[in-house]
């Protein structure tokens, strides 16, 4: 099952949000200002990452300015405890089922969610139209 991390006030997790109701795509979602993601989910992610803590801290934050001189000589249970702290580091909407991890809204990445064949009809659809 998808799960979709956000805060109501993000637009692009709003934007996400719609999509997936927009598609009939089943997720679970989280407010990350009401419930706090815990260590073990934060795990989680950080698995599933690229490149690790850059694909999911917002240097937007302004919590980010606080920890930035020190994150490099973080631990991982360091840096997870710090972001149980300060939740507004995580960049938001994180999107995240058994496979995949989406951070961000992008309407061209998010639609790894869909289904397979829905995804092949909708490249068929959009290679015919093209042809024409």
């Amino acid at each position: 099952m998808l799960k979709i991390f956000m805060s109501p006030s993000c637009t692009s997790c709003r934007k996400a949000r719609q999509w997936l109701i927009d598609h009939e795509i089943p997720y679970i979602e989280r407010n990350t200002v009401r419930q706090k993601v815990n260590a073990d989910e934060l795990r989680e992610i950080l698995m599933m990452t690229e490149n690790g803590t850059e694909d999911i801290i917002s240097k937007r934050s302004n919590a980010y300015s606080l920890i930035k001189d020190r994150m490099d000589d973080m631990s991982v249970g360091e840096l997870i405890a710090t972001i149980e702290e300060y939740p507004t580091l995580l960049r938001r909407p994180i999107m995240i089922d058994d496979k995949r991890l989406q951070v961000g809204y992008n309407e061209d990445e998010i639609r790894v969610f869909l289904p397979r064949k829905i995804r092949r009809a909708s490249l068929q659809k959009a290679q015919y139209a093209s042809a024409l």
